[in-house]
Formats: C-alpha cells, structure tokens, sequence
C-alpha cells in the first residue's frame, strides 16, 4: 500500500490566483503559512513558520479564489507532488507543492467571528475536489478527526 498525504493548519499567506488551462479548468494557488513554537537554546520561545504553495482545481479552485483572503485559517487536506521548471537565469529547479483534496475555511472572512454570513464558508462548511457529495467534517470534531487516522 501506498500513501502520499499531508494534513496542514494554517494562514493563507497571500490572495489566491486563479487562472485556467488552456482546456478552460480554473486552477487556483496560495502560499500558506504554517507556524511551530518552540524553545531556543536559551530557553526563550520561538517561532518557525514553514511554506506551502498550495494548488487547488476545479470547482474547489472557485471557492477557494471567490472565498480565501490572506490571513484567513484555513485546513488543507492534500497530497505532495514535485514540479520542475527552469528558473529565468536558467537553471534547473524542482517546486515541492501540496495539491488540494479538500480546504475547510476555519474563521469567517473578517477573522472575527466563526459566524456564517450567508452564502460565505466558514469551518463547519468546506469545499472538496469531489464535489458536494462528500462528507462535510464536524467543526468540532476537527481535530479528533484528524487524531484518529491510522498513521
């Protein structure tokens, strides 16, 4: 058996892009920040924060470019995929990125409130690659959710 995903919590780093392919399917991408605490040498708190460009498509791409904002928290349920590409001086590169199965929105777009406004996502609701038949996750249960995969 093989299995190649990532479970992220974060802040959207920055407004969603969206774009289509030449056959017309909307992709979206984002940067998302995701941030550890821990302690220094001296003991002092720190702050780590790793990035992730994140890639959603479809109708999942929409919702993310209609309803993201940077700064919103937002869960991100994907997989890692490389891309290469050469960079404009030439040379060679390889992109890690995360592809989108599903992203839940985790706070209202004001990020003050987990209060849906109408016809605005909020943490109970979530947009997946498989459409609206797929099972919408508990926003209480979030994280017990997530405890209780097998790896």
């Amino acid at each position: 058996m093989n299995l190649n995903q990532i479970l992220l919590i974060g802040r959207a780093g920055t407004d969603p892009e969206m774009r289509y392919t030449p056959s017309g399917t909307p992709v979206t991408n984002f940067r998302l920040a995701v941030s550890n605490n821990r302690r220094d040498a001296n003991g002092e708190w720190t702050e780590d924060t790793e990035w992730f460009t994140v890639t959603a498509w479809e109708r999942q791409a929409e919702s993310v470019n209609q309803y993201l904002s940077k700064g919103r928290r937002v869960f991100v349920d994907g997989r890692l995929s490389t891309r290469q590409y050469t960079s404009s001086s030439g040379e060679a590169r390889t992109s890690l990125e995360v592809r989108a199965f599903k992203v839940v929105f985790l706070d209202s777009p004001s990020g003050e409130s987990t209060t849906a406004t109408e016809g605005v996502p909020t943490e109970a609701q979530s947009y997946t690659s498989q459409g609206s038949g797929s099972r919408e996750p508990d926003e209480n249960n979030l994280t017990e959710d997530v405890e209780e995969l097998p790896w």
